[in-house]
């Protein structure tokens, strides 16, 4: 009888599909980043972040076209370590964060590629405009942290054109696209 139990409850956990874990962004520790550079007239950078965002995403090593993620940037923390260029990004000739204070990211597929690279398509959400954009992305690693926890981290980039997203002031030929950078360390719920 004994034998039959442990069969039968080792026949059922196979049956259970294993589900992706769930992790949560580290921006408490600062682990994690949103940069963008942009030409400035073609001379030089301009480079920026956004200070504040937040995200979760769901995740398996050998799962990773079910993975998800999704991301929430405060457009009114825009940094660009220059006070009066931050405010004229907030304003409606950019981001106008007094009808937009939020752009929004959301995962629909994941394209593997060679090693750890992959390309992660989604929807964001930004100026109130939403349009899909694809983010070139590699796992950088995963493992358990010093703190007893487990983490998992993910980088990649994309351009975004701005006149896509209602950003229509004109900043010459060299600056109709920005880069934007996101590094993402996730902490395992």
């Amino acid at each position: 009888m004994k034998k039959l139990l442990l069969a039968t409850s080792i026949t059922a956990m196979m049956a259970i599909p294993a589900q992706a874990a769930d992790y949560v962004i580290d921006t408490q520790g600062a682990h994690a980043f949103v940069q963008f550079k942009i030409s400035h007239l073609g001379y030089s950078w301009l480079h920026g972040r956004f200070n504040t965002f937040s995200g979760d995403f769901s995740y398996e090593a050998d799962k990773l076209t079910d993975a998800k993620i999704k991301l929430t940037i405060d457009t009114t923390s825009v940094d660009s370590n220059h006070a009066e260029r931050d405010k004229h990004l907030r304003s409606a000739d950019f981001l106008n964060v007094s009808k937009h204070p939020k752009a929004n990211f959301v995962s629909t597929k994941i394209v593997p590629k060679a090693g750890k690279e992959f390309d992660l398509y989604g929807n964001l959400t930004l100026n109130g405009v939403t349009k899909e954009v694809v983010i070139a992305a590699e796992k950088l690693g995963e493992g358990n942290d010093p703190w007893g926890g487990y983490r998992a981290g993910f980088a990649g980039t994309t351009t975004l054109t701005l006149k896509d997203f209602a950003i229509n002031t004109d900043l010459g030929p060299a600056s109709t696209t920005v880069q934007l950078e996101l590094v993402v360390e996730g902490v395992r719920k």
